[in-house]
């Protein structure tokens, strides 16, 4: 069993940066980060790997950073130059995976969600 805790979630300008956690207990293959907001289905932004490898969707590419510090036992999600479509409810999630991909099928394991709003 994993649990996951998401935080870092708030309220910021567009322009600003916020790094979200996620604390993690428990081992799996690949963690990510999902968002949705209401209305439409969760969209993968980003996954990382055991061995390090990352996979990003386009367009947050160059803005988003995902790592985790597995002493720490925490994954992260750097975002820098947020902007007003990127508010949303944002979810990490682990499961077990071959490769690394951020299909929300592929996970099994998830947090209950750190909001972040952006205002213009």
């Amino acid at each position: 069993q994993v649990h996951l805790l998401e935080s870092g979630g708030g309220s910021v300008q567009a322009g600003g940066s916020l790094r979200l956690s996620c604390a993690v207990s428990g081992y799996t293959q690949c963690m990510g980060w999902f968002r949705q907001t209401p209305g439409k289905e969760r969209e993968g932004i980003a996954a990382i790997r055991s061995d390090g490898t990352t996979i990003y969707t386009d367009s947050v590419k160059g803005r988003f950073t995902i790592s985790k510090d597995n002493a720490r036992k925490t994954l992260y999600l750097q975002i820098n130059n947020l902007l007003p479509e990127d508010t949303a409810m944002y979810y990490c999630a682990a499961g077990g995976c071959s490769y690394v991909r951020i299909d929300s099928k592929t996970y099994l394991y998830w947090g209950p969600g750190t909001q972040v709003t952006v205002s213009s």
